[in-house]
């Protein structure tokens, strides 16, 4: 059974810098397309980025592009979320998701959740 263990979440001053890691397990990594959603209180699930199974493939939302990077390392089963020039609306726990196919922001599409990892940006 697939694991995802998100991790690297806190609390930070606004405009500092963060890095999420999400270890995989219980599947070949290299066999799924990764993405990161965050929800904040009171709203829905947004997708935030997506790589695809080798990592030549990436896509950002609007909101967050320029400022955050996804990336993968396949030989340890781990997809990172660069979150730089953090601000006050990025707070939200971020989930990390996994599905085999292409690559997709519809999170109905997404087969296997982490329990997420808490991000708080002090303005």
């Amino acid at each position: 059974q697939v694991q995802l263990v998100e991790s690297g979440g806190g609390l930070v001053q606004a405009g500092a810098s963060l890095r999420l890691s999400c270890t995989f397990s219980g599947g070949a990594f290299s066999m799924y397309a990764m993405a990161w959603f965050r929800q904040a209180p009171g709203e829905a699930r947004e997708f935030i980025g997506v790589i695809n199974q080798s990592g030549g493939f990436t896509s950002l939302a609007n909101s967050v592009k320029g400022r955050f990077t996804i990336s993968r390392d396949n030989a340890n089963n781990t997809v990172y979320l660069q979150m730089n020039r953090l601000n006050f609306e990025d707070t939200a726990i971020y989930y990390c998701s996994a599905r085999r196919g292409i690559t997709t922001f519809q999170e109905r599409r997404y087969d296997y959740w982490g329990q997420g990892t808490q991000v708080t940006v002090s303005s």
